[in-house]
């Protein structure tokens, strides 16, 4: 396994994360809130709101990030006997 197989695996496994945990709070947010039509760019919705979507929203798509990074690197580990080069010099 070499750089490429990393940069494909690391990076891609933690967008994908991300885009899944974006819609899962999109998804959760309207069913626990059914007929508000809440837009969080809308400039009329609550400011509260829309600060409290935001930050649900960042925490949920930076913890599955992270995960997911965690999870890629672990796997990398496990398949080649070592740690991607980028996360043994500390360029992650």
């Amino acid at each position: 396994m070499g750089a490429v197989v990393w940069r494909v695996i690391g990076p891609g496994s933690a967008v994908l994360a991300g885009i899944l945990a974006s819609k899962a709070v999109e998804t959760i947010w309207h069913k626990a809130r059914p007929n508000d039509g809440f837009d969080p760019r809308d400039p009329r919705a609550p400011m509260k709101q829309a600060v409290a979507f935001a930050a649900l929203t960042g925490l949920a798509v930076g913890a599955a990030r992270v995960i997911a990074m965690r999870r890629a690197a672990m796997f990398y580990e496990k398949s080649s006997g070592h740690l991607p080069k980028a996360l043994q010099d500390g360029d992650a």
